[in-house]
């Protein structure tokens, strides 16, 4: 993968934003995730994490902005965040950010919920070779971040 190359897929009402940046390590999944077909739309997405991991970036940054995914694109974004686990280096540093409706974001304050939300990622991370992070934030209804907290697992 040369130094500058970056995937975009332009967001529709069914699908999300898509910006994976070589250069910056800044991938980003925005919007809505309701595909009719999730393998057309994350199988280059989950190639091309392969082919980063190879390349990457001293931190990279995995935005998860979703409002709303189906049963589908869990599963391949879930691949996708399985194949960024395996950047081949222990000394860098692989954050996950994710974006929830304020309301979420404060009922999560025990460390209990916290663990239970988040169970069938941290399964994802088991193995992972660089550092994991994973910082939440609570958004109101424009998508602002009013909240934020940094969870390590």
């Amino acid at each position: 993968m040369e130094e500058s190359i970056s995937l975009i897929i332009e967001q529709t009402s069914k699908t999300p934003q898509i910006d994976f940046n070589q250069l910056s390590g800044e991938l980003i999944l925005a919007g809505r995730s309701i595909p009719e077909n999730a393998a057309k739309l994350y199988e280059p997405v989950f190639n091309w994490a392969k082919e980063y991991i190879l390349h990457s970036r001293p931190v990279t940054n995995l935005r998860l902005n979703l409002e709303y995914f189906n049963t589908a694109s869990s599963i391949w974004i879930s691949k996708i965040l399985k194949v960024l686990t395996q950047i081949n280096n222990p000394d860098y540093v692989l954050n996950v950010h994710l974006y929830l409706p304020l309301e979420e974001y404060d009922e999560m304050n025990e460390l209990d919920d916290i663990k239970d939300a988040f169970s069938p990622i941290v399964n994802i991370f088991q193995d992972a070779i660089p550092s994991i992070g994973i910082k939440l934030y609570g958004t109101n209804d424009k998508f602002e971040i009013i909240k934020d907290a940094m969870v390590f697992i």
